[in-house]
């Protein structure tokens, strides 16, 4: 089997040759994508491969990824992003799969791992991902009788674990092409929907979630929109109302979440409310909420660090900071 690589890249010359370090000589053919680099990243990418190609920025990074694709030849394509690293001990792992995989498979899922520590979207540090394909795919039919076309894909799940370590987090990017996305009544799968609310909560600034507020103000009174996203556009509001000061509206929409689902970050903002009014005693039953009797719907640190932090503070102010520290361990081991 042979493989291509296939990059898109933009402003990368700080890692670039990193990652193609790590995997070259595992590649039968790379082939990187630019999408407006202002930098030496095409310079770098030259001592690699003659296969680059421009791409004009459409706002829209499955545009570029299907046009990168297009311009891969081999048997499978291999999707690699300029901020990820095959150490030593995957490099062989990959070397391995080259000799073993099986004809028929068609998507190779590896590990992505390093997720947590540079404060992204995702509330794991290891999950497994598709990240290799292959490039033409052969309809078979199967079943001796009433035989049909296999329509799902032949999935390897291989032990393979990418690490993950970007310069800085790229919340900013994402949030901007979430709002342009949903702006005049644009609409998000409900997968987009979730990574749109996690990013918001986890990396969001308070213009990016002003932003978002009429977006998320139309999804709390969608009458077919799932309960679940409702919920969390419910939780949105509050947030922003609870920032601004607003107490009718962040009532309004916080009773909202807490009759169909009183997660950690409700506690968390209601921890946050109370605290700000030095309600220290009230504050705290709901960070100890966040941490003890609920689960986290959004980002996992609701349940976990915020809480944690949460305790300290309050139990700082009520003069009693070696019970915050406590809880703080006890919310750690638990962990």
């Amino acid at each position: 089997m042979t493989i291509s690589c296939v990059m898109i890249v933009k402003n990368e010359e700080n890692i670039l040759a990193r990652c193609l370090d790590s995997i070259k000589d595992l590649m039968d053919e790379i082939v990187i994508v630019d999408t407006g680099s202002s930098d030496k990243t095409k310079d770098i990418a030259r001592k690699y491969t003659d296969k680059i190609y421009d791409f004009t920025w459409t706002g829209d990074f499955s545009d570029a990824r299907n046009f990168a694709f297009s311009k891969a030849t081999c048997d499978y394509i291999y999707s690699a992003d300029a901020d990820e690293i095959l150490d030593e001990a995957n490099h062989e792992k990959f070397a391995n799969l080259k000799t073993i995989l099986p004809e028929e498979v068609e998507i190779v899922q590896m590990r992505y791992g390093n997720q947590l520590e540079h404060s992204t979207v995702y509330n794991f540090d290891e999950e497994l991902r598709p990240k290799m394909f292959k490039r033409l795919r052969q309809f078979v039919w199967h079943d001796p009788v009433h035989e049909m076309i296999r329509l799902d894909p032949v999935i390897y799940d291989s032990d393979i674990v990418i690490t993950h370590k970007p310069e800085g987090n790229h919340g900013s990017r994402d949030l901007e092409i979430f709002s342009k996305s949903t702006t005049g009544g644009g609409k998000l799968s409900k997968r987009l929907f979730d990574m749109y609310v996690r990013e918001l909560f986890i990396t969001g600034s308070e213009d990016d979630f002003r932003n978002a507020l009429p977006y998320f103000v139309a999804c709390a009174g969608d009458t077919e929109l799932d309960p679940d996203s409702v919920n969390k556009a419910c939780l949105v509001i509050a947030h922003i109302a609870r920032i601004h000061g607003d107490i009718v509206m962040f009532f309004k929409y916080i009773t909202k979440t807490m009759a169909t689902d009183p997660s950690s970050e409700v506690c968390i903002e209601l921890g946050l409310f109370y605290e700000r009014i030095q309600d220290f005693e009230e504050a705290a039953i709901w960070y100890y909420n966040a941490a003890f009797e609920t689960l986290p719907s959004i980002y996992i640190t609701s349940a976990g660090k915020d809480a944690a932090e949460g305790l300290k503070r309050v139990y700082e102010q009520m003069g009693l900071p070696e019970v915050g520290q406590q809880f703080a361990e006890d919310i750690e081991a638990k962990a």
